[in-house]
């Protein structure tokens, strides 16, 4: 009877297990790319194929354009319209090769019916003939919008802006509220917030349409209002903002100009947008590289960006070298400890470049104190301290094991060498964990982006320091002691 238990109990069990692996596997998505292919070279009547398009999101409409040819994409054109054109362009990567393609005038009508911050970047991307004749056909209030956005410098928050957006006076009534939410909405879908201006049209705060659709009548439209909802100036930089936009799950934030005026917003699509091209900027900084690098990037373009870090760090190198040399008695008579130089080297290197990636993402905190940072900086010099503690315990541990058993050295001797190392990798992880986070500290205090204190140039200072201490402590502790003749 027991024997019958268990059996059924396996059983269960392995039916369990089978269920769950199942349920595990992932099913397969669809993909709306190849159905917006097939559906697009079909040979269906053009209303049967409007219908099935109108499914589909603009984003795989606009991955489907590259994969179709001239005709079939004119074709295209025709059927969806100006107005869905215009959403779907917004999500092109590059949208200037299908402009080309379109009449002016077409092209025009479309760009003008895109948010405004869409729109120069699709302007942006045209050759500065096209893009002239295409402005000059555009309608004065939308020409007017790109203008403005064009006006900013390419740092400077209201560059990223669009000035899709609704306002009411705060005198209105919640009936007249209604009213004009209505008819902004047909040129202004972003109206999830509608922002309310004083008697002097400038910003007064902010209202949630859901709370305006629900207020009865008699409500007064000022008790509805947020007086103390977030902002930005036109002309602060995107540095400065990108902390305090990403703080708020706001749909959009208005950006005012030193008279509080509205002139625009930034959605949270924008606030994404930035985030991702600032990641991107400080990474290729954190690579050396001035800006992002292109996939078509012109060859003399990447050269310029590339070039100038590598002759500096060229020249850094060619200091670590010769400073190795300083010690070439050390390595002639003492040749084992140079097997572990690219431990150590590799080790100060790894603590200086993770230093540097914490410091430039703590400093991107305007608000930060001096003396905050200099807290910070003696943070990192205690994880220095006991990372260096316990790797360089481990690396003496196990290279007195290797120079005593492997290489036939004396015990004595082998775990001197190995207490070498060890000293060497604590003091050397010590020293770049300080320089990791005080270069960049000084050069934001110099005015200079701490992301120019790129992983290479960390890197290589740190090489400068390992190798000095190295060598140092082996001439010091091993040849000068006597302990290695």
């Amino acid at each position: 009877m027991g024997n019958e238990f268990e059996k059924d109990e396996k059983l269960n069990n392995e039916e369990l297990e089978n269920q769950v692996e199942v349920t595990e596997e992932m099913p397969e998505k669809e993909d709306y790319e190849q159905e917006l292919a097939r559906i697009i070279k079909s040979d269906a009547p053009d209303t049967v194929k409007l219908e099935q398009i109108d499914d589909y999101h603009e984003n795989d409409i606009a991955a489907v354009l590259e994969d179709l040819g001239v005709e079939e994409r004119k074709e295209l054109y025709h059927l969806l319209g100006i107005e869905r054109l215009s959403e779907i362009f917004a999500y092109l990567e590059d949208p200037g090769e299908f402009v080309e393609e379109l009449d002016p005038e077409i092209a025009a009508d479309i760009i003008e019916l895109m948010d405004s911050d869409e729109a120069v970047d699709v302007l942006e991307e045209l050759d500065e003939e096209k893009r002239d004749e295409i402005v000059d056909l555009m309608e004065d209030e939308a020409r007017e919008d790109v203008d403005l956005i064009q006006s900013y410098d390419e740092d400077e928050i209201g560059s990223k802006m669009t000035t899709n957006f609704v306002s009411i006076p705060l005198h209105y009534t919640i009936k007249e509220a209604m009213k004009s939410v209505v008819s902004q909405a047909a040129d202004n879908d972003n109206i999830s917030t509608i922002y309310v201006l004083d008697d002097d049209g400038a910003f007064y705060g902010a209202i949630d349409l859901t709370d305006l659709i629900i207020a009865r009548s008699e409500v007064p439209l000022e008790t509805l209002v947020t007086t103390s909802y977030p902002y930005v100036f036109d002309h602060e930089t995107i540095d400065e903002t990108i902390e305090d936009l990403k703080d708020y799950s706001e749909d959009s934030i208005p950006v005012l100009d030193n008279d509080k005026h509205i002139l625009g917003v930034i959605t949270s699509q924008d606030i994404v947008e930035v985030v991702d091209e600032e990641m991107g900027e400080d990474y290729a900084r954190f690579a050396g590289l001035s800006e992002e690098e292109d996939l078509n990037e012109p060859l003399l373009k990447s050269l310029k960006k590339r070039t100038p870090w590598l002759i500096v760090l060229l020249f850094l190198g060619l200091i670590v070298a010769s400073v190795t040399g300083m010690y070439e008695k050390v390595i002639h008579d003492l040749t084992v400890i140079v097997f572990f130089q690219s431990v150590i080297l590799g080790m100060s290197g790894n603590v200086g470049t993770q230093t540097l990636g914490v410091t430039i993402r703590v400093l991107m905190d305007e608000e930060l104190t001096f003396g905050q940072q200099m807290g910070f900086v003696w943070k990192e010099l205690r994880v220095g301290f006991c990372n260096g503690l316990i790797v360089g315990l481990i690396s003496s541990l196990i290279t007195g094991c290797y120079i005593h058993f492997i290489k036939g050295y004396p015990f004595e001797q082998a775990f001197a060498i190995s207490a070498c190392i060890g000293m060497a990798l604590w003091v050397a992880m010590v020293i770049s964990s300080f320089v990791g986070a005080m270069v960049p500290i000084i050069f934001s205090k110099l005015k200079i982006d701490p992301a120019v204190a790129s992983g290479p140039l960390i890197s290589t200072m740190n090489d400068l320091v390992a190798v000095v201490t190295y060598y140092s402590l082996s001439m010091v502790i091993l040849l000068q002691s006597g302990i290695i003749k």
